[in-house]
């Protein structure tokens, strides 16, 4: 039987809500709650996904454990002060207790493959993000190598894809270096993984953030979200692919009379369950694990 989506969650902590995640603060360190809402084109759903903010954290977790790179996570348990407002449980599971590190305000977007802005942008440019790339290549195409496409982190409405150098500008080159040296290991090493599972990893956004002065990996790591996934034995270019993630979602209210410049529609009952299986299938896909 599936669970009701947990659309928000409230304790009596300091508060940032994302389209996603209720952040709290608890002096020296943070915790982070992965709801069940879920985002289309800057927009929250107006019903959430069953489920879905669990597999977004088990698969953070998984990737933080096999990944091995220094990151935010301090537990995934939910903390003794938090406890008593929690009397049902409902947090188990989709919460991380993490360090306070200091946001870089910048996205830093890798993509492997030809699609969503990316492949607008090469359409009009033939260039993605000030990028050259070579001709007539086809939606959904890999590209020779990855690509870093930096964008702005906005708090609301959409990030804005920039140029490497006007991420260098604004806080430095030898930090942009090393943070597209990290993004794009990073990738790298989660392609490799998931294409052993049967999974493509089409593109990808991670948040790096100070701590210590230290640059470390914080937020989500290569969840559905952050990331087109693909089944690899499906991949053909030329066309949008069929995949784990919201892109579904898009695709649905891209057929609906919605404007997107207005309050979406309720998701009807059955692209709620199709997307929810989606996100599961990702995860067991990637982790070989079962839900």
């Amino acid at each position: 039987m599936t669970s009701s989506p947990l659309l928000e969650s409230n304790l009596p902590f300091p508060r940032r809500q994302g389209k996603v995640r209720d952040v709290y603060d608890l002096g020296d360190r943070l915790f982070i709650v992965s709801t069940d809402r879920i985002s289309a084109f800057d927009w929250v759903m107006p019903n959430g996904i069953p489920d879905k903010g669990r597999v977004l954290t088990r698969l953070s977790l998984f990737w933080l454990d096999v990944l091995g790179i220094e990151n935010h996570l301090l537990s995934d348990a939910v903390p003794n002060e938090v406890r008593p407002h929690d009397p049902n449980g409902l947090l188990e599971g989709r919460c991380m207790v993490v360090r306070k590190a200091t946001v870089i305000p910048f996205e830093c977007v890798v993509r492997g493959y030809l699609e969503g802005s990316g492949w607008k942008d090469y359409q009009s440019t033939g260039k993605v993000c000030g990028i050259d790339l070579p001709k007539n290549l086809k939606q959904c195409d890999q590209l020779p190598s990855p690509i870093f496409t930096p964008a702005t982190k906005a708090e609301s409405g959409h990030d804005e894809n920039v140029s490497f150098e006007t991420m260098s500008q604004s806080i430095g080159d030898p930090l942009a270096r090393e943070l597209r040296q990290k993004t794009l290991d990073v990738y790298q090493r989660g392609v490799d993984l998931a294409r052993k599972q049967g999974v493509i990893i089409a593109d990808t956004k991670l948040e790096w953030g100070w701590w210590n002065d230290r640059v470390i990996l914080i937020d989500e790591v290569l969840t559905p979200d952050s990331s087109r996934f693909w089944p690899a034995d499906q991949w053909q270019p030329g066309h949008a692919q069929s995949s784990f993630d919201k892109q579904f979602v898009r695709e649905y209210l891209s057929t609906t009379t919605w404007d997107k410049n207005s309050p979406p529609p309720k998701l009807p009952e059955s692209i709620v369950e199709k997307t929810r299986e989606r996100y599961i299938n990702a995860f067991e896909r990637i982790t070989g694990q079962k839900w």
